[in-house]
């Protein structure tokens, strides 16, 4: 894999983007705003894109005046392993606030910007998840059988992971690097797609290296703007193959409880 580096600065969140044939859909003016604002690095993750995905990057963080980086893979791995590289740089050079955005920007910076004034408010908070929750007054935009398809889904994930959490697929989290968080970033996902159930459950349930963290430790926020952005790769049919994943990750989950972490 090639890495582009930049200079680690005086910014508050490392932000993985991972990428995969995103040329174009990636609002690349939309991201270089963001990452000139000062408060957030970004790390854009190429996952072995096939189209121009790739210069568009490179055009992207030369410009960025080292507030982005990218890293690229050599294959095609799936969007767990690009996010967990991602983390995984991130923490290598020093982040202590990480998380992960979709290329896509169907979590506006704006919103993401508004995650981050949470977790700075909440001190406790160790995981923060953005949850597309349909209020009055709030513009959350989703097709209606994605939507209810991710009930679905969202039910049985909570009942997994036995935490109390209304959207584990939101594509919007920050996290503070503890011992937690490296020590549940330090094997692959058994999924490409379901990563998220996974890695709060290594968090909720404990891993080697690691004791659980508390419900206390996790934090949902409504977002108050999300749209779905055409060209989704996901597809009804990936929910199917994401439900054979799930009790995948619930098997792997009992057998690391039952071996102590």
């Amino acid at each position: 894999m090639a890495r582009k580096t930049v200079q680690q600065a005086d910014t508050v969140l490392s932000l993985v983007v991972p990428c995969f044939n995103e040329a174009q859909r990636l609002d690349a003016h939309a991201f270089a705003e963001l990452a000139q604002s000062g408060d957030v690095r970004l790390i854009f993750v190429d996952d072995g894109s096939t189209d121009a995905t790739a210069q568009l990057l490179e055009t992207l963080c030369a410009a960025s005046l080292g507030r982005a980086q990218w890293l690229q893979l050599a294959q095609n791995c799936g969007k767990a392993e690009a996010v967990r590289q991602g983390l995984l740089l991130a923490i290598a050079q020093g982040s202590k606030e990480i998380g992960f955005l979709d290329a896509d920007l169907s979590t506006p910076p704006a919103e993401l910007r508004r995650l981050l004034d949470v977790l700075h408010a909440r001190p406790e908070v160790q995981v923060l998840i953005g949850a597309r929750v349909r209020l009055l007054g709030n513009a959350v935009e989703r097709k209606a059988i994605r939507h209810y398809l991710g009930r679905v889904f969202a039910t049985a994930a909570s009942l997994t992971l036995a935490l109390h959490i209304y959207d584990t697929q939101c594509g919007a989290k920050l996290f503070r690097v503890t011992p937690a968080l490296e020590a549940a970033l330090a094997e692959p996902f058994v999924s490409r797609w379901i990563f998220d159930v996974e890695l709060l459950g290594r968090l909720a349930w404990g891993c080697p290296g690691a004791d659980p963290l508390p419900e206390s430790a996790f934090a949902e926020v409504p977002l108050q703007v999300w749209h779905d952005v055409a060209g989704s790769k996901l597809r009804p049919g990936h929910f199917v193959r994401a439900a054979g994943d799930l009790v995948q990750i619930w098997l792997r989950l009992q057998a690391r409880r039952q071996r102590g972490g």
